[in-house]
């Protein structure tokens, strides 16, 4: 059999086209990334400073903010966990959700501490993991359509008003 009756090998599949079905570009998804893990950084230092205290509250939100730091390693950067087994599965699996659902998450996570226990530390400590909820949040709505698809659905409303408004006038005489 020559080379040229040989068919071709099937090609293996992508893992960015697999998860490119979100709509998010490559250097979108590496902010969202980033965001994530400074957010858990913050999470962490701020979560560790809350906790020195004797206020049973602080030392909630405070334990739950070094909660949110650990979700948010684990989801966005696993290799900052690389000695926790499930640590690439569960990573796997928050890929696989959808920007939307890693926003209420995010979001989520981030609120409840502020809740719990209104301080500057939980504020800030919580900011930038609520915003990289709402940087998956932004992904979620979608991509901006350009100027002429916006001009021609002006337009297409401009002429059913005016059709309304010249039948309406009709209608009336």
């Amino acid at each position: 059999m020559s080379s040229q009756d040989e068919p071709f090998p099937a090609a293996a599949p992508d893992p960015a086209a697999s998860s490119a079905d979100d709509g998010m570009t490559w250097w979108y998804r590496w902010l969202c990334r980033i965001a994530g893990v400074i957010g858990g950084m913050s999470c962490a230092f701020a979560g560790l400073w809350n906790c020195v205290t004797i206020n049973p509250l602080n030392i909630a939100a405070g334990v739950w903010m070094m909660l949110n730091a650990f979700i948010l390693f684990l989801c966005e950067a696993p290799f900052c966990c690389q000695f926790i087994e499930f640590a690439n599965a569960v990573s796997a699996r928050a890929d696989k959700l959808r920007p939307w659902q890693k926003a209420a998450l995010y979001c989520g996570m981030a609120a409840f501490p502020v809740m719990l226990s209104l301080t500057l530390t939980t504020l800030f400590g919580n900011a930038i993991a609520f915003a990289t909820g709402v940087l998956y949040g932004l992904s979620a709505l979608g991509k901006k359509g350009d100027a002429i698809s916006y001009a021609r659905i002006h337009q297409q409303q401009k002429q059913m008003d005016e059709e309304k408004l010249t039948g309406s006038l009709e209608g009336q005489a």
